[in-house]
């Protein structure tokens, strides 16, 4: 019998939040995939997408050094935060998540009208005072919601109350803002190019905003996303007669990046772009994403969550976009799908399955994590094998037929 398998698959996910990173989850994939097919070539591209991992991937390009920094978290407690160099390009990149992460905010803790992206302020002012030309600010799987008003203070500007107090920290104080000191900014800002690697998708105020999408997620209840609502509304406003008045700080492309964090740093002029062509394209890599896809046979991709948001920018809707042009069958498998998750075979994604096959509790779920995934990804590839043969059984059966 005729069986044609696949001899080359590219395994390029996602991380799985609070689970495992995108590097772990490629590994685990693999496991899974020579199981059945030992002798089959696999190639691991795990995808950075601005979010936890995503400094642990770009590490493992040439000629990066990690630097580590102290920094104020998100709940007020000293983190440990992360960035990496590029001396020969004179570039860094943060991940922000190191700073002011969901990750680093303990469960009893979430709350997003007091969380802060302080920390990340710092990180750039340290970043600053090292000396590079350009900053890289990977926005994704932050744990704030306070439109970067916490980074602009750290990075020297006043944000003052009617009585010209300081407001609090968290996306509660900026109700109160009333106005921006900026003469003690960091001098150095001026002379740095700033790019936000970001889902530009996200959007600061409305409807599809900030409070209204990611409130909830980061800990919010249904009072504080009208709070939070109000509070990045006003903080638009005051953003943009202080800094630009003809930039849209509501509405605009990444505005909403890590809980605003992109409109805050939009207003001292950084430039908000799609994370994928900054991660993919614009910093040195040791291999070519499309390249990899074209000559695959399988492409497999996976992230925490498939529904509605993952067509908006996610890791599986961009592998799959990459594919659609070469025609390359595309699976991805999820920690769980969720409303709307069949929307992704609109872009390109042939297939989706969970890992997990019975009901659990999240605690179990990321606990296990690396066997649910090397279990999924075996499941998956015994049923390509199993469409494999009936198609060759049926092409054996056309030929035997037209040969009599």
């Amino acid at each position: 019998m005729t069986m044609y398998l696949p001899e080359r698959v590219l395994v390029s996910p996602s991380g799985f939040k609070e689970s495992l990173s995108a590097v772990d989850v490629a590994d685990s994939i693999a496991a899974g995939v020579r199981r059945v097919l030992p002798g089959v070539r696999v190639d691991l591209y795990p995808v950075p997408d601005g979010g936890e991992g995503t400094i642990e991937i770009l590490a493992t390009r040439p000629g990066t050094v990690v630097h580590t920094t102290r920094v104020t978290g998100p709940v007020g407690k000293k983190v440990t935060a992360t960035w990496l160099e590029f001396p020969e390009d004179s570039v860094a990149v943060i991940e922000m998540a190191s700073a002011a992460g969901l990750s680093l905010v303990p469960r009893d803790l979430r709350d997003p009208t007091a969380t802060t992206t302080y920390g990340v302020g710092q990180l750039i002012a340290t970043i600053l005072d090292h000396g590079v030309d350009r900053i890289v600010v990977g926005c994704g799987d932050s744990g704030t919601s306070d439109g970067g008003a916490g980074a602009l203070s750290a990075l020297g500007a006043r944000i003052l109350d009617d009585e010209g107090v300081e407001i609090t920290r968290g996306g509660a104080g900026l109700a109160g803002a009333v106005s921006i000191d900026t003469s003690g900014l960091h001098p150095k800002l001026a002379d740095v190019e700033i790019t936000l690697a970001c889902n530009i998708h996200n959007v600061l105020t409305g409807a599809t905003g900030v409070a209204e999408v990611f409130g909830p997620q980061k800990g919010a209840s249904k009072k504080q996303v009208k709070q939070l609502g109000k509070a990045l509304t006003r903080w638009a406003d005051l953003l943009t007669s202080t800094f630009d008045p003809d930039a849209d700080l509501h509405l605009g492309p990444g505005s909403g990046a890590s809980g605003g964090l992109g409109a805050g740093l939009m207003a001292l002029g950084a430039t908000a772009r799609d994370r994928f062509d900054v991660l993919l394209g614009d910093l040195p890599a040791p291999a070519d994403l499309d390249e990899l896809v074209a000559s695959a046979d399988l492409v497999i991709t996976a992230e925490g969550a498939i529904d509605f948001q993952t067509p908006r920018g996610k890791v599986p809707a961009e592998v799959a976009r990459r594919a659609q042009s070469t025609g390359v069958p595309v699976l991805a498998l999820a920690g769980s799908l969720g409303k709307g998750a069949p929307q992704v075979h609109d872009v390109g994604i042939g297939a989706i399955q969970s890992i997990m096959t019975v009901p659990m509790a999240l605690e179990d779920a990321v606990r296990d994590g690396r066997q649910l995934l090397i279990d999924a990804a075996e499941r998956a590839l015994r049923l390509l094998m199993l469409g494999c043969a009936v198609s060759g059984r049926r092409e054996d059966f056309v030929r035997q037929r037209y040969a009599a």
